[in-house]
């Protein structure tokens, strides 16, 4: 029997091989929409490899956290490496997850029958921002630990629940050890159980249901996923490997100063980029509106956005003439210019 026959009597892997061989991928003039989620899981697959090569000599308590993080920037042989493409991959992984959302919301990803794979992927991207929350405070630098602190403060602004999610996050009242301790179990254990089940599922229903075609008039084209697509696609990976190794060559990723908890904040203190936009909405929110604290009113408008677009697909029902895409595609645009805005205006005015 040769091993063709011997793997075919006990996976059925011809099934999934004539499966891939005949499933195909549209041509349309957005057909660049369908490389973003492709990308998206390439980083996360960096992210899991680099993880753990760093897991080998990270130590995560208050006294060796950043003293193991310069050890591998200074004495692992191409560790300076591999914690910069880690670093710039995890950002490049969030800045990909946003456009891979809003690529899929604007070509309708979202319609009868996909539902599920839209809500499937929005967890995703939730979990994305939590791996990058999680692992910011991870090299126990001053910016990390004030940003760390700033973040969680606004996660106890959430009312009624607040201040027992900000004891829970932080082991305490405040930012310590127990904190750090916490927030690795969370990167590396639980925030990766969480994504192998979610992703599973996606990709499952991504293969079940197919690429979602925007729009339906025209001839329907279309070209094979194997081996034309699977092609373009590792060339994008191909790409990104080049500008992650670009990057991380000629702009290694910082160490920081050592945090010191007794240590005043430093001035302009921030989140990383892809949280600036709410932090700098809230600063600008007035101290007291209708009888609410501004802080509180904040957070409860971005828990609100956060359910709505968890619940895009259940909003968004066309009568025929496709009155609600266009209006859902009005405010998604004005969802992004508003991140966009914000974020800038944040960096500008610190």
């Amino acid at each position: 029997m040769g091993i063709g026959a011997w793997l075919e009597d006990r996976l059925r892997w011809r099934a999934a091989d004539a499966f891939l061989r005949h499933k195909t991928v549209p041509v349309t003039r957005h057909g660049y929409v369908y490389y973003f989620g492709g990308i998206t899981l390439f980083l996360f697959l960096v992210q899991v490899v680099t993880g753990l090569l760093l897991l080998m000599y990270y130590r995560p308590t208050a006294d060796a956290a950043h003293e193991s993080v310069r050890f591998i920037m200074a004495r692992v042989q191409f560790g300076w490496l591999v914690r910069s493409v880690h670093s710039w991959t995890a950002n490049l992984m969030v800045f990909w997850a946003f456009a891979h959302m809003f690529g899929a919301f604007f070509v309708r990803a979202y319609r009868r029958p996909r539902e599920m794979t839209w809500i499937s992927g929005a967890l995703l991207l939730f979990i994305t921002l939590a791996f990058g929350f999680t692992g910011y405070l991870l090299p126990w630098n001053t910016l990390a630990y004030f940003a760390t602190k700033v973040g969680t403060e606004i996660v106890g602004a959430v009312p009624l629940i607040g201040h027992p999610l900000l004891v829970l996050l932080r082991g305490g009242e405040d930012v310590t050890e127990a904190t750090l301790s916490r927030f690795f179990g969370i990167h590396v254990a639980i925030l990766p159980a969480l994504t192998t089940m979610v992703l599973g599922l996606h990709l499952f229903l991504v293969q079940l249901h197919g690429m979602s075609r925007p729009d339906a008039r025209g001839p329907a084209r279309s070209m094979a996923f194997v081996p034309a697509f699977v092609l373009r696609e590792a060339m994008v990976w191909l790409l990104i490997t080049g500008v992650l190794v670009t990057l991380a060559v000629l702009l290694p990723w910082p160490v920081g100063e050592k945090a010191d908890p007794l240590a005043s904040a430093p001035a302009g203190i921030r989140p990383e980029w892809y949280f600036v936009f709410m932090f700098h909405t809230l600063k600008l929110i007035p101290s007291h509106v209708l009888g609410l604290e501004g802080e509180q009113l904040g957070v409860i408008a971005f828990m609100l956005a956060a359910a709505v677009v968890l619940a895009v697909p259940l909003l968004v029902r066309d009568d025929g003439a496709g009155r609600a895409s266009r209006v859902a595609a009005a405010v998604g645009a004005f969802g992004a210019l508003y991140m966009i805005g914000m974020t800038i205006l944040g960096y500008l005015r610190p």
